[in-house]
């Protein structure tokens, strides 16, 4: 039986892992740590497994007298706002949280990184694969998140190399759905936000900037194949999103009309916004090749929006009304 942490356990990506680790029989403990940075407690919250722990903490200054077998590392804030308001916390969390957590990771075991496919930057290669070294400015205001994912992606394989750390790490590509914070600041929670306030959906620059954007549970799926479910030769780094590629303003629109003709304003670009995002999924195929992202973005982003309507206890009712106050200021 297996002990097993998953640092950022109460975020986005992290609380959906965490069900599908719950969903094992051979792990006797789960210990959740998270600083609630940008996690919440309601991802958490239905979570009645006796074998699961939650330890509010930084990851960086974890104390705990346990060693685990399977280390997850998901203990960072994926959204630009929130990066790059505080990029050296940014930084921390992702590269001293690896420096920590290796510390707790019995020896033998796995450790396994949730990067980023923002390692490879405003990319002049499409689609990417993981071969590609990127088009990143060290400098940029995104570096924060960009070059710590990229620094802690060599730790952890230098670690394999010089010492035999069982290591996996992941590159996912745009994932949206359920419990993604209201104000996270990426495209498609913002579009959804916005549209259910009422508010016009802000699209940046002109919208044309593409992303492959992939469903949560197809994407969790990705990783529980990878991380533990599938015996592969493969350590990555591993692709793992969808390979449709849709532009910003298409779900923009797509999210209009499902509301009933929200209106669309544009704002300027934020710097270093990436032109095109689309996985390589080659090796994705190589790994696991049962597994596709199913989930269209049409019937994601319905889900999504349902779930958003959910949880900001948004009713239709109040969706009409702050629609004919908006109608109503335009006519003025």
């Amino acid at each position: 039986m297996k002990k097993v942490l998953v640092a950022g356990g109460a975020g986005f990506l992290g609380s959906h892992l965490c069900d599908r680790l719950l969903n094992r029989t051979d792990i006797e403990k789960l210990v959740v740590v998270d600083n609630l940075w940008t996690g919440r407690e309601a991802n958490i919250s239905h979570i009645r497994d006796p074998r699961f722990q939650f330890v509010r903490s930084d990851v960086e200054n974890l104390q705990t007298s346990d060693k685990f077998d399977e280390v997850y590392h998901l203990a960072s804030p994926a959204s630009p706002p929130w990066y790059m308001k505080e990029p050296k916390r940014t930084i921390s969390a992702n590269l001293i949280g690896a420096f920590r957590l290796l510390d707790l990771l019995k020896k033998g075991g796995r450790f396994c990184f949730t990067s980023s496919s923002e390692v490879y930057g405003d990319p002049l290669v499409s689609p990417q694969p993981e071969s590609y070294k990127g088009q990143v400015d060290c400098t940029g205001p995104r570096s924060s998140y960009d070059e710590s994912k990229r620094c802690t992606e060599s730790l952890l394989f230098e670690m394999q190399r010089t010492q035999g750390l069982d290591v996996k790490i992941v590159r996912p590509f745009n994932v949206y759905g359920p419990r993604t914070r209201p104000d996270d600041g990426r495209a498609v929670s913002n579009f959804v936000a916005q549209a259910l306030t009422g508010r016009p959906i802000t699209v940046f620059g002109d919208g044309l900037q593409s992303r492959s954007w992939g469903y949560v549970d197809d994407i969790i799926d990705g990783f529980a194949r990878y991380f533990w479910m599938n015996e592969t030769d493969y350590r990555g780094p591993l692709n793992v999103g969808n390979d449709r590629e849709i532009a910003v303003l298409e779900v923009a629109q797509y999210i209009s009309r499902l509301m009933g003709g929200i209106p669309i304003v544009f704002e300027p670009s934020p710097p270093h916004d990436p032109t095109n995002r689309r996985p390589d999924l080659t090796n994705a195929n190589y790994v696991m090749p049962e597994w596709s992202c199913a989930i269209s973005y049409e019937e994601g982003v319905a889900k999504t929006l349902d779930w958003f309507r959910q949880d900001m206890k948004i009713t239709a009712a109040e969706v009409a009304e702050a629609g004919s106050r908006r109608l109503a200021k335009a006519g003025r």
